[in-house]
Formats: C-alpha cells, sequence, structure tokens
C-alpha cells in the first residue's frame, strides 16, 4: 500500500469514527448503574436525594435544597462556572416513585431550568434513583433517560455516572467526596498520545522515516491544541486541559461556556494561528542548516515537519461544520448566503495552494467529495441558555484578516516545504 492509499485510507477511518461519535442518531437510550455501599439506607438516601440532608455530598455541589414557594422544585449550585463565572445553577423538579416495592425509596427528576444550557437540551432527559435495603447495607440503582446523537456524549455520560458511584463510595468511608478518574492527568495524557502515535504509524510505513512523520503529526497536533489552550486563557477561563483521542488527534477544553461571538472565533482561530508563528522560524531554521550554521541532516527533517504544520492545519480551516475553518466562519458572517460565499472562497484558496504544488484535478475532485462528505457530519451545536454577544465591525474585520492570515501562513509553508523537498 502505497503513502497516498494509507493517508486516504487514515482519512475515511477518521470520517466513519466521527460519524460514529457525533452524528449517529441513536434515538432514546436508558443508562442503568446499580451498587450496594456499606452503609445504612437512611444514610444513602440523605444523600441521594437532592433535597436530603446531605444532598450537597458531591465535591461538584455547592448547594442543594428546596426551592421556597416551589413544591417539588430543588435548586442546585454547582462549582462549575457559568458564562459570568458564578456558579452554575439547575432547577430540578422532583417526583416520588410510588411503585417503588417494600422499604425501598425513590424519586424521578427532570431538569426544568438551568443557567447554561437552553431548556431544549433537558427536554428527553429524566433520571431515576432508587435505594433498596439489603442483608449487607443498601443498593442503589440509578436509570438515566435520554436522547443521544453520536456515542461520545452517550458515553460521557456512562463515565460520569461511573465516577459518582467511586466518589460516593469515598464520601460514605471518609465524610469527603473527591474527583474520581486519572484520565485528564497530563501523564495519562502523554499516554495517549504516545498510543496515537503508534497507532499511525503503520499508515505511515513501519519504517523510521514513518516514525518520523508520525511522532511530527502528534507534535503538530499538540501545537494546534496548545493554540486553543492559550485563547481561553486570554479570554480569562479558569481552567483548560487538553484531551488527546487516538486516530482523530486532540480536543482542547475552556473552564466555562463562551460569552461572545467574537470569543468562540478568536479560541477556534488560535489553534492554526499559533501554529501559524513557527512558520517562519522552521524556513529559517532550514536555511540555516543550508549554510553549515546547524546540521545539514536536520535540513530534510526540518522541512517534513513544516510540511505536516502547514497540512494538518490548513485542512483544519476548511469551513466545515466541526473544523476550526467553519467556526470561525460561521461567528464572522451570521446569514446563510454570505456563509456560503465565503465557505467557497476559503475552499477556493485551499484548492488553488493544491493547485500551486502540483495536485492533479482527479486529486482536488476527490478532496472536494471529501469536503462535502465530511460537511454532512455537521451536527446541531448545544444551543446556549444566554444569546452570545454580537461581534462588533472591528471584531468582524480582526478575525476575516486573521483567517486570511493563517491560511496564507500555512498555504506557503507546504508550498515552500514541497518545493525544497521534491
Amino acid at each position: 500500500m502505497t503513502m497516498l492509499q494509507s493517508a486516504i485510507l487514515l482519512l475515511f477511518i477518521n470520517l466513519g469514527l466521527l460519524g460514529l461519535l457525533m452524528r449517529i442518531p441513536l434515538g432514546i437510550r436508558t443508562l442503568h448503574l446499580s451498587r450496594t455501599f456499606q452503609c445504612s439506607p437512611e444514610t444513602l438516601w440523605s444523600a441521594m436525594h437532592p433535597a436530603g440532608t446531605a444532598g450537597n455530598w458531591h465535591h461538584s455541589v455547592i448547594t442543594s435544597k428546596p426551592l421556597a414557594g416551589r413544591r417539588g422544585v430543588v435548586e442546585q449550585t454547582y462549582t462549575h462556572p457559568d458564562r459570568n463565572d458564578v456558579p452554575l445553577r439547575r432547577l430540578l423538579a422532583l417526583e416520588p416513585l410510588p411503585a417503588v416495592s417494600g422499604n425501598a425509596h425513590g424519586f424521578q427528576s427532570s431538569v426544568i431550568d438551568d443557567s447554561t444550557l437552553d431548556p431544549s437540551f433537558w427536554k428527553d432527559f429524566r433520571e431515576r434513583r432508587i435505594v433498596r435495603p439489603t442483608r449487607d447495607g443498601a443498593l442503589l440503582e440509578i436509570d438515566q433517560t435520554d436522547r443521544y446523537r453520536g456515542l461520545a456524549f452517550l458515553i460521557f455520560r456512562y463515565v460520569a455516572l461511573r465516577r459518582e458511584m467511586q466518589a460516593l463510595e469515598g464520601w460514605l468511608k471518609t465524610g469527603e467526596s473527591r474527583p474520581q478518574g486519572r484520565f485528564e492527568h497530563p501523564l495519562a495524557q502523554f499516554g495517549l498520545a504516545v498510543l496515537s502515535t503508534l497507532l499511525l504509524w503503520p499508515f505511515l510505513g513501519l519504517t523510521m522515516q514513518g516514525l518520523m512523520i508520525s511522532t511530527f503529526l502528534t507534535m503538530v497536533i499538540t501545537l494546534h491544541e496548545l493554540g486553543h489552550m492559550a485563547a481561553y486563557r486570554m479570554f480569562g477561563h479558569a481552567s483548560v486541559k487538553m484531551i488527546f483521542v487516538p486516530l482523530l488527534g486532540g480536543i482542547a477544553i475552556g473552564g466555562r461556556p463562551y460569552r461572545s461571538l467574537f470569543e468562540v472565533a478568536t479560541c477556534a482561530l488560535m489553534g492554526a494561528g499559533m501554529s501559524a508563528f513557527l512558520v517562519p522560524i522552521l524556513i529559517v531554521a532550514h536555511q540555516v542548516a543550508g549554510r553549515g550554521i546547524l546540521p545539514a541532516a536536520s535540513s530534510a527533517p526540518l522541512l517534513v515537519f513544516l510540511l505536516i504544520l502547514g497540512a494538518f492545519n490548513l485542512l483544519n480551516l476548511l469551513p466545515m461544520h466541526r473544523f476550526d475553518g467553519g467556526q470561525v466562519l460561521r461567528q464572522i458572517f451570521r446569514t446563510r448566503w454570505s456563509q456560503i460565499t465565503a465557505s467557497f472562497v476559503v475552499t477556493l484558496c485551499i484548492l488553488l495552494i493544491g493547485f500551486e504544488i502540483g495536485l492533479s484535478a482527479n486529486m482536488l475532485t476527490v478532496g472536494l467529495l471529501v469536503f462535502v462528505v465530511v460537511s454532512l457530519i455537521g451536527a446541531r451545536s448545544v444551543k446556549p441558555r444566554q444569546k452570545l454577544e454580537e461581534m462588533t465591525d472591528p471584531e468582524r474585520m480582526l478575525m476575516g484578516f486573521g483567517l486570511y492570515a493563517a491560511i496564507a501562513m500555512h498555504g506557503y509553508a507546504i508550498v515552500f516545504a514541497i518545493g525544497n523537498l521534491f
């Protein structure tokens, strides 16, 4: 299998995984978990019922109490901030479960208000919790039902429930709830980055050259996500993190919801924007290596890294729904026709770069077809509770020039690298 065939195979694997994780409709699904705890049913019930005496036992819950004047409604506040950096507030409607047998206690809850998300996000969400006495303690049963599109959020909810069970066990033993899981730890993410490099290696050839390219690609992904994280920090996010997804790349996660369209566009653009600063540095390093100041053997690897950096970020700037380019264009242009026009112009610029480096008309046509297929993967975004602040005209102009600069810099990186490698 040639390098080009391997790259095409890897691309379609990525498209399939993206569709499976983000797009495929799963309909209404119910997660069921149960676990026995070494405690009295009364103690467990006081923690599980949001209006119980220990309803705020979890480390992410600040308060959990009945709302004055509204029977059956509980107000919870969380350590997670909303867009205004104040604790997230959520209202739960509680209903008893009279059909629960024996000495068991149970309730069903639904979310009727949320300070971060639009109520439509919660319209299909229901949760049932039942505490049953057992010979050794108390059994907790949780049924969580919602409508899902793609496996990603379903997996997230399952992991969150498992972590809650672990935190509950710790609270029952020590009286203190602690965050669970080591997946987000930097060492775990470093391990996933290494795993991603090794998984990419066979597609790029099981040689030292293939390993080098695979390593460079992982480094480029890391630099790209660091750009997003730097933008989040610039906008005042108290915490940011990077999650590596083998084969699919990485995801930068901010510490709170967005406040404005300008923030959305800037955070999206900074992935490629920060990497663009490396383009002139790498070009100068290549030229210095050609003059004997740096080892001559570093010249070709520098060009390969420059090519991967330019290609990855330029493709990420394509105006597709889940790509950074699509995110930026949707914030700058607010009408459908202006978005279509801008998408056509950006796509044409990127295709012209492909033409400049000698890609055939057939390859460019295949690229357009892939573009259309990936565009179909776009899913509806989660609607925020409050409308994001609109961009001012100077901000739109700044983002437009920023997008142009990023495309130009990474396009030049590809042209320069190809021209000197071949």
